[in-house]
């Protein structure tokens, strides 16, 4: 049976087809646009899963939700294993620690600025603190990047998906001078061919850098 994986445009389940494509694991996608007004995900997500949230994937008839989760199945069960490090090792910690930032800590300031920035002069207060602790983790995440330009050893790892969405969040909030090894990562995995089928087939993406 196909994977499907349930798009919202301009989202991070973009990082999902990227998997995905670089796996050349086969997958149908089923495309899910966001209101045009309010920007806000359609009621098609919400009748597939009460959270209405992208990405999720449908697998031999089981919904699997969360980013994290989603790529750790993807590696584990479609041909992904290269992209996980050996239990055991030092490596496999990080990659642990990498895979929950991505979607805890990280996306904690990066939601915060776009929702409480929509108050305006409401919302002017919190701002500081809000961009306090968004250059606190994009600055983490510059620090971890190796020379080689990945997180996790000298290749593409499940890291590396995970991360890929905060690292251009940065890059499109203008940090490219100040966190130059982020914006080199940016550059790199986007101009990778699976990177580009994945952006072909999933369509509109603000962050993709043109």
């Amino acid at each position: 049976m196909t994977l499907i994986v349930h798009h919202l445009n301009n989202s991070r389940s973009q990082r999902i087809l990227w998997l995905l494509e670089e796996i050349g694991c086969p997958y149908e996608i089923r495309h899910h646009q966001r209101d045009s007004v309010t920007n806000q995900a359609p009621p098609s997500l919400t009748a597939l899963h009460h959270l209405g949230k992208s990405p999720m994937i449908e697998d031999d008839g089981r919904m699997i939700i969360e980013s994290g989760a989603i790529v750790e199945h993807v590696c584990a069960h479609h041909g992904g294993s290269q992209y996980v490090p050996e239990r055991g090792t030092d490596d496999y910690i990080r990659h642990l620690e990498l895979m929950h930032f991505a979607e805890g800590s990280a996306m904690t300031p990066i939601l915060l600025n776009l929702y409480v920035g929509r108050l305006e002069e409401a919302g002017a207060p919190l701002m500081p603190r809000i961009n306090e602790q968004l250059t606190s983790h994009f600055d983490f995440m510059e620090s971890e990047l190796s020379p080689s330009g990945h997180f996790i050893g000298d290749s593409l790892s499940a890291a590396d998906f995970m991360l890929s969405f905060p690292a251009e969040v940065a890059i499109a909030q203008g940090r490219a001078e100040t966190h130059p090894k982020l914006a080199a990562f940016v550059k790199e995995i986007q101009s990778r061919p699976a990177y580009q089928r994945g952006l072909e087939k999933g369509g509109e993406y603000s962050f993709a850098m043109r």
